[in-house]
């Protein structure tokens, strides 16, 4: 009886609660795959993965450099993450530890990331330390990286990011060119919508490919 009551227990709580425990796969700034799930950092905004910005007058991979600094903090030590709620994307939303100390904080004393306005508070004041201190980010310009992820939703580029991301009743579901659905396919960033460049990239972000 009392081991069902524990299973019962368990049942009751929701899949936000959970704890995952594990070594981390690094995805990009903010997002991590711990015990085989997809993890977006609480609170913090990193620069997208292919993202640019201005130091010392010179354009550098921000994105690409903030990938490495969660790498290098995580490694292959045993990351702890305990979840709040689950984005749009289906990914858990979580605060995660590495030896103790709160990844999402780090990254943002570092001048890795931002404090994520939209979504926590949590972050304001280690983010205006790092700005006072001109680290990472801080050193140059930066474009917010919701900017960057709202200009490619409404106007991709053509020749490149030409992949429909589609949410309908069937759920989320990506178009190529030339399949039958395409040409009849609309985007509308206002349900969610958005164009991928790579189906690598659609499927990252948890659309799935069409059928035909």
């Amino acid at each position: 009886m009392l081991r069902i009551c524990s299973l019962l227990v368990l049942l009751a709580l929701p899949v936000s609660a959970q704890t995952l425990t594990g070594a981390a796969h690094v995805i990009d700034g903010d997002t991590i795959d711990v015990a085989g799930q997809r993890v977006r950092l609480h609170g913090i905004d990193a620069p997208e993965l292919q993202q640019s910005c201005t130091r010392a007058g010179r354009e550098w991979a921000c994105g690409a450099w903030a990938k490495d600094v969660v790498q290098q903090l995580v490694g292959r030590k045993t990351v702890i993450c305990h979840g709040h709620d689950h984005d749009r994307y289906g990914r858990l939303v979580a605060t995660c530890h590495v030896d103790g100390a709160d990844l999402a904080d780090t990254l943002v004393h570092l001048g890795a990331a931002f404090a994520y306005r939209r979504y926590s508070l949590d972050y304001i004041k280690v983010e205006a330390q790092a700005s006072a201190a001109r680290r990472g980010l801080w050193a140059g310009e930066a474009e917010a990286p919701s900017a960057i992820r709202t200009a490619a939703w409404a106007d991709p580029t053509p020749d490149t990011c030409a992949i429909k991301g589609n949410v309908s009743a069937s759920g989320r579901i990506y178009h190529m060119p030339g399949q039958q659905h395409y040409a009849a396919t609309r985007i509308s960033a206002a349900k969610g919508e958005r164009w991928f460049c790579t189906e690598a990239e659609a499927a990252q972000a948890g659309w799935r490919p069409a059928r035909r």
